[in-house]
């Protein structure tokens, strides 16, 4: 008798979602996708006033704003002696986060969203309050479903 052997899935295989699953209302589809949210990575180079606790309170409820998002909290903490910042905006819809080095002129920012918010509308806003140099984004799409 010969004995039939199953082969085990490979790690990157996608199982087939329930149709109820399929139907999440806060996934996006977008250009053929189809996914849980947008991930922009935010690089700030040459920046200023990142040592300043109340402007970096409230350029993140102003960019909370501008994505359409929902804010739940802000946390933050000042480090001393440098003066960096780090923290989180916590949303309803995920978070947005910052920390900053000062002494360099950088910031590194998450801005991760689900639904209709639209993440890369928080740049103009952080580009007013910090001055940058420069701005380096990466987007990737979380929870993609293939």
């Amino acid at each position: 008798m010969s004995k039939t052997i199953a082969a085990k899935p490979a790690l990157y295989e996608v199982p087939a979602q329930p149709e109820a699953a399929q139907e999440e209302e806060h996934f996006i589809n977008k250009d053929g996708m189809r996914y849980a949210g947008q991930h922009l990575i935010i690089d700030l180079w040459g920046g200023k006033h990142l040592d300043n606790l109340a402007l970096v309170k409230q350029t993140l409820t102003e960019a909370v704003e501008a994505i359409g998002a929902t804010l739940l909290n802000i946390d933050l903490h000042h480090f001393e002696p440098n003066g960096g910042i780090s923290g989180v905006a916590v949303l309803a819809e995920s978070h947005m986060s910052i920390h900053s080095w000062p002494e360099k002129g950088y910031a590194a920012l998450d801005v991760f969203v689900c639904g209709d918010c639209q993440p890369a509308k928080a740049i103009p806003v952080l580009r007013r309050a910090f001055l940058p140099d420069t701005i380096q984004c990466t987007e990737m799409k979380r929870g993609l479903i293939l």
